[in-house]
Parts: C-alpha cells; sequence; structure tokens
C-alpha cells in the first residue's frame, strides 16, 4: 500500500508527502504536529482505543481535525452473518462473537469514544453503502482484501476451501448480489485556546 501511495504522490507531483511504516500505539511524534491525523478502519484493532485517540488528539493542532472511520453494524452483510456461522462449523476456535469494530459500530458509541478520548467540536456522519458482486467469488476477494484476512491466514489449506465453498454455496443459492459497505464517521476538530 505504501508503494501505490509513493506512486501516486510521484504521478501527482507532490513533494510534501512522506509514507512511514509505524506502530500507531508508539508512533512519538511531538504534540501538536499535525494539521489532520486520520485514521481509516484501524481503531477498532487497538486494544485501549480510548487512549489511543487521546493519542492521536494530542498530534493535531490547534485548528486541526482528527477524522476516524469505522464500519456500521451491516458490516458486509448478509455474506458476514454466513461467514461466521461456516467459520463457527470449521474453526470454532477462530469464530468469535464479537469483533472489534462491533464495539463502535453505531454513531453513539462512537461519539462516546471520541469523548472518553479526550476529544471535542465531535461530528458524526455515517455514508450508506453496497458492494456489488458480479459473482459470488467476488465475496471472496472482498474477505481477503479485509480485516477477515488474518482469519483466513490462520486456516489451513483444507479449511480455507471448506470456508470459501461454504461461503461462496450460500451467497449462490441465496442470491446474493451485493454486501453492505456502511460506513460512520467521526471528525474531531480542536479549537484554538
Amino acid at each position: 500500500m505504501l508503494a501505490l501511495a509513493k506512486n501516486k504522490a510521484h504521478e501527482l507531483n507532490l513533494c510534501n508527502v512522506e509514507f512511514k511504516i509505524a506502530d500507531m500505539s508508539n508512533l512519538n511524534y511531538s504534540d501538536e504536529s499535525f494539521d489532520s491525523v486520520v485514521c481509516v478502519f484501524g481503531i477498532f484493532f487497538m486494544p485501549d482505543m480510548e487512549s489511543q485517540i487521546g493519542e492521536l488528539w494530542r498530534m493535531v493542532k490547534p485548528g486541526g481535525k482528527l477524522a476516524i472511520t469505522t464500519w456500521d453494524q451491516d458490516f458486509f452483510e448478509p455474506a458476514y452473518s454466513n461467514w461466521k456461522t461456516v467459520l463457527k462449523s470449521i474453526r470454532p476456535d477462530l469464530y468469535s462473537a464479537f469483533n472489534p469494530w462491533d464495539r463502535i459500530s453505531q454513531a453513539d458509541s462512537l461519539r462516546k469514544l471520541m469523548q472518553d478520548g479526550g476529544t471535542s467540536n465531535i461530528e458524526i456522519d455515517s455514508e450508506v453503502g453496497n458492494q456489488s458482486l458480479s459473482s459470488p467469488e467476488d465475496w471472496w476477494t472482498i474477505a481477503l482484501g479485509s480485516g477477515l484476512r488474518w482469519t483466513i491466514d490462520q486456516l489451513d489449506v483444507g479449511d480455507i476451501n471448506r470456508v470459501k465453498e461454504a461461503n461462496l454455496s450460500w451467497i449462490e443459492e441465496n442470491n446474493i448480489t451485493a454486501v453492505g459497505t456502511s460506513v460512520i464517521y467521526a471528525v474531531a476538530e480542536k479549537k484554538y485556546v
């Protein structure tokens, strides 16, 4: 992803952009370093989301913004519910009735996270979306390119094939032509003191 971003920046002749790989929980930037801090589909992977919001907020300059994006409660539905059912039957040790994004999959819960992380002047917005599936195979491509990839990588080849086949068969049998990709955005603006 960084290589793609670097190439795009080069093509657009953007010379004021720097790309780095870093641990979000240990960024070591000074206070008020950035005009904007953006975290897209990542905050829910942090064990202590409130503290991480506080850390990101610390790096925002007065007048700047912190933007957080998360999935809404219909994440990849209806295929995701079938995914969990199949996974539970094949590898119950990898199944979880709770996923990290579940905690902030509604506007009120995302607002509370932002408040608990110390931000202020919070605006919440949502965007309803769907990803069309031209074939059941598209679902597997989506799964491989999402947070579900970690689970897939824990499976052996036989289990991968069983999960994939069961998911794609269910999608075909139920004539599923799209999955939900609705998101919730939170933007906090740091006021001048």
